[in-house]
């Protein structure tokens, strides 16, 4: 059994394990047979070469202008000063204009509405404009890469140039520009601050990068809500309003921290083009714009579906003292009439407060817009002024011209050099009465001439073209007659005359002929208007007068005040009682009728110049003084109107708006004493001259000395 037992076979593993194991070749080591290329390949190897060339340099490349960038990020990070510096951006001051009463009706200059934080303002607000400017503003770090590539490929589609139009601009860029990458407004360099802003709005690649790397180093620098706290502050929001506190005050009289979701869009809407679109400029287009953004806010979760439609539903309007745009023409007066330094020219923010009443205003503007609409044919051309003024000479109200919503216009008012015609005659019964003469003395109406050195001879006639013969004063003044008024100009003596109206406040060249009487002079309506004040207030001049008190913002000392207000006595009182007692003769029964109000005592006089080219009313209550002008701007004689027509009708509606409600007060006026009846020299009493028949001899004496100098 042993001879047969099997032989045991080998593990092939311990064969393994004997043989003897070969040293391993590294794999750097290993030779390879080399690819084959094939013509694919070799044409592209030099395309291959081109690209690592392009790499090694684009990186290097990047990395180059990396550090520049952050050279100036670095450098413009630590030129940056701290926020409460950099939130006005104004290099000259405001001016807010305030009624009698103390409420604003008016802005001057630039105005800023004071420092206000982002986080303070209205949510509303604050989401408006981040969902119209900048809906990633919390998640870039100043530049919006997407928005800005996506604009220049609109740009480049609409116009072939990328850089022209919507800029895509974030809200951290938008402030780099408006503090022109912390370039202040230098006068050396620039010649005005609107140049100044231009040019730093200019667009060009080169800015481009500046604006890119100074919005680097704000967001390096501030935080977010101080970003947006100097934007909220900096932005133009029309109308002369810098930063949306000033904007929110002019357009809707509230601070922003208070502005509902519709404010809120209208405002933030402004941005994009805030002159065309602000609210006092177009409401319609301004609302419109505000209902853009109601949408943005809605899609990007700012509003709820309900709050979107309520703002729809309910767009922003003005408020009343921007809506009404009261006092355009008389905040331009005000300006024109202050101190330049304090006003056009001022570096600080300017309070001045004013005589306008805005009751009186708006009824002047009403008549105005209601006498156009209702007594004149569509299309005409034909401009009126209006001026409403106190016995003391302060201006209650003042209408320029027939647009009533401009600024800075031609103020007919004020500015229009105009013939008086009739209008000037008072102040030639004035010189009489207060000489001695008595409204009932009588002057003969007749066909008369006068001849004037250069001039030749010169036979003046009457509107009617007829004569009246003998008149009294008064009945002359009732009836406007000409020929008379040039007699009683001529026996007193121009040189009277022109020194009693002069002293009354016509400053304007007087002329120096006998036409005098029949106002051949050119006056304007503030002057006339305040010279009639003269005659109501008892005899002494007036001086027009708007400015009441100026003072910088903050302070309570006043800087100016009233220069204007009563002067020095032109007529005695006496006089002055009876010419007003003559005047309301004019109203009661001769050429003012139309401007009688009843139940109230009114005196005024007409005033139609040769060729019909102006036409006047001029009247007073015991409390108000209104003057009215009407007539082209190029001097077109108006057609079918005389100052005791459409001008009257003005003043009447003018003024029975005024008085509504008031209680009738009446006029200082007196008749004169028949001068046939003896006077005694002890009688003083309320209806004299307040000087004896010797002293009215001894007067009108020296009168005829003077006149014998005289040309007339």
């Amino acid at each position: 059994m042993t001879g047969k037992r099997r032989s045991k076979q080998p593990l092939v593993a311990g064969k393994r394990r004997s043989q003897p194991r070969k040293p391993s070749t590294p794999a750097r080591r290993r030779k390879t047979a080399p690819k084959r290329r094939g013509l694919l390949g070799i044409l592209l190897l030099p395309f291959k070469w081109v690209l690592i060339l392009f790499w090694r340099i684009a990186w290097r490349s990047t990395a180059l202008v990396t550090l520049l960038v952050g050279i100036g990020v670095f450098y413009y990070a630590s030129t940056l000063p701290p926020i409460d510096e950099m939130v006005d951006g104004r290099t000259r001051g405001s001016v807010t204009l305030l009624d009698a009463r103390g409420e604003t009706f008016a802005w001057r200059g630039d105005q800023y509405g004071g420092m206000i934080s982002s986080d303070a303002v209205s949510a509303n607000l604050r989401n408006a404009v981040i969902a119209t400017e900048d809906k990633r503003f919390y998640w870039h770090f100043g530049v919006d890469f997407y928005a800005t590539g996506a604009a220049m490929v609109r740009n480049f589609r609409n116009s072939g140039n990328p850089l022209s139009g919507a800029g895509g601009s974030s809200i951290t860029q938008q402030t780099a520009k408006l503090l022109c990458f912390g370039r202040p407004f230098d006068p050396k360099t620039w010649e005005n601050e609107t140049k100044y802003e231009a040019d730093c709005r200019r667009t060009t690649l080169w800015r481009k990068v500046q604006e890119a790397v100074y919005a680097f180093a704000m967001e390096a620098h501030y935080t977010k809500s101080e970003i947006l706290t100097i934007y909220l502050n900096r932005a133009y929001l029309g109308a002369g309003s810098r930063g949306f506190e000033a904007a929110s005050q002019r357009y809707f009289g509230i601070s922003a921290v208070n502005v509902n979701p519709a404010q809120a869009a209208m405002l933030a809407g402004l941005l994009k083009a805030p002159s065309s679109f602000a609210p006092t400029r177009n409401l319609q287009i301004s609302q419109d714009r505000g209902a853009t953004v109601v949408r943005l806010m809605e899609e990007q979760g700012y509003l709820t579906i309900s709050q979107a439609a309520d703002a729809q539903a309910n767009p922003a309007t003005l408020s009343k003292a921007a809506r009404a745009r009261a006092g355009g023409y008389f905040a331009d007066w005000v300006m024109d009439t202050a101190p330049s330094y304090f006003t056009s020219d001022t570096t600080e923010d300017v309070i001045i407060n004013t005589t306008l009443d805005p009751r009186i205003q708006r009824a002047a503007e009403e008549a105005l817009v209601w006498t156009f609409e209702n007594k004149v044919r569509d299309g005409s051309e034909a401009q009126a002024a209006i001026v409403v003024m106190s016995a003391d000479g302060a201006v209650r109200a003042m209408v320029g011209g027939r647009d009533l919503t401009v600024s800075g216009a031609f103020n007919r008012a004020t500015q229009a050099l105009r013939q008086t015609g009739s209008a000037f005659k008072p102040f030639i019964y004035a010189a009489a009465l207060d000489l001695g003469w008595s409204p009932f003395e009588t002057v003969v109406d007749e066909r008369r001439c006068w001849t004037s050195p250069g001039s030749g001879e010169w036979c003046p006639s009457n509107y009617s073209n007829d004569f009246k013969g003998e008149v009294t004063l008064v009945e002359a003044l009732q009836q406007s007659l000409n020929i008379p008024a040039v007699i009683l100009s001529e026996t007193v003596g121009r040189d009277i005359v022109r020194t009693v109206a002069e002293d009354f406040g016509i400053v304007s060249n007087l002329a120096s002929g006998p036409a005098l009487a029949l106002g051949a002079s050119e006056s304007t309506l503030v002057e006339m208007t305040g010279a009639y004040a003269g005659i109501l207030n008892g005899g002494s001049a007036v001086k027009p007068y708007g400015l009441v008190e100026l003072r910088l913002a903050g302070e309570s000392e006043p800087l100016l005040t009233a220069t204007g207000g009563i002067g020095e006595r032109v007529i005695q009182e006496s006089s002055a009682r009876e010419l007003t007692w003559m005047m309301y003769q004019v109203v009661e029964g001769g050429s003012g009728r139309r401007a009688a109000v009843e139940g109230w005592e009114i005196a005024g006089k007409t005033g139609t110049t040769q060729g019909a080219r102006d036409a006047w009313f001029i009247g007073f209550n015991g409390d108000y003084v209104a003057g009215v002008w009407m007539g082209y701007d190029n001097n077109t004689p108006l057609t079918g109107v005389t100052g005791s027509g459409l001008p009257a009708e003005i003043w009447f509606e003018t003024m029975t708006r005024v008085l509504s409600g008031l209680t009738p007060k009446p006029l200082p006026m007196q008749a004169h004493r028949d001068p046939v009846e003896p006077q005694s020299q002890t009688d003083q009493g309320p209806h004299g001259l307040g000087f004896t028949p010797d002293q009215a001899d001894s007067i009108i004496n020296n009168l005829l000395r003077r006149l014998q100098g005289n040309d007339g």
